[in-house]
């Protein structure tokens, strides 16, 4: 007998602070292990398995994840009746924002479209405590027009090799940024937050492991003038020889966007 299955899109935001990353791991508290374990509690009996549409690094949050749920048998008969009693049993730093069914020609990995990442930070000053969620802290001064400028050079078509960590034999390094750009923080705010903040937007359609933590890593030894605007552009070429040496804490970065081909 041929079991039909069910599959959805729910749409996710979460603070990664205390979190270690997205993927389940043994005796790690993660992302993908939260939703598992509230979905066994509020779905008992029913088969299901999820599927992220990306992993983020420990202590990055997201604005837009996504991950798919598929359920045998089962489907799910009132939307508003299971976000409820999903948000109402996930911890509260984890909320669940849409459900979408979709179907099975659907892959939440391949129809992702673009993605956009920011990063966010404050330079000049210690931050107050309570800012360490959220914003990365750089205590020294940094040139963030130079900053500014260095970041447009990560646009278009690019070698990304000196950009990541740990690289699989079947890596593609060349990948594109069609946009990356340093501007003030308007996405989040608080009274104890310093008087200004920035944010670094990058978007592309993928990224390799630790990409957009090591393009902010360039920008801030850019900033503090460890790295010149020369030596990025290097680093952007196939034989360049060496690896940026600073990646970026993952508490200022969070998946700010991610839009997929059209969804039947």
């Amino acid at each position: 007998m041929v079991k039909i299955r069910h599959y959805y899109l729910i749409q996710l935001q979460f603070l990664g602070f205390r979190y270690s990353g997205w993927q389940k791991q043994p005796n790690q508290k993660t992302i993908e292990h939260m939703l598992i374990k509230t979905l066994k509690f509020i779905l008992p009996s029913v088969k299901f398995k999820i599927l992220g549409a990306g992993r983020t690094d420990s202590k990055v949050s997201a604005l837009d994840a996504k991950f798919e749920l598929f359920i045998d048998e089962h489907p799910i008969l009132d939307f508003d009746n299971f976000m409820s009693e999903f948000n109402a049993n996930l911890p509260p730093d984890i909320k669940a924002v849409a459900i979408t069914e979709v179907d099975a020609e659907f892959n939440v990995i391949q129809n992702s479209k673009s993605k956009e990442y920011v990063y966010l930070f404050a330079f000049g000053q210690k931050n107050h405590p309570f800012c360490a969620p959220f914003l990365a802290n750089i205590i020294q001064d940094l040139d963030i027009e130079l900053m500014k400028e260095g970041a447009l050079l990560f646009e278009g078509i690019h070698h990304f090799k000196a950009y990541t960590a740990r690289p699989q034999e079947n890596t593609q390094f060349v990948r594109t940024i069609t946009n990356c750009e340093i501007k003030e923080n308007t996405i989040l705010s608080a009274n104890f937050f310093p008087k200004k903040s920035y944010a670094l937007y990058v978007e592309g359609e993928g990224f390799i492991r630790y990409q957009v933590r090591m393009i902010m890593g360039a920008l801030i030894l850019l900033g503090k003038g460890e790295l010149s605007i020369e030596e990025i552009k290097s680093s952007l070429k196939e034989h360049y020889p060496e690896q940026i040496s600073y990646v970026a804490p993952g508490s200022g970065l969070l998946l700010h966007r991610l839009d997929f081909e059209e969804i039947n």
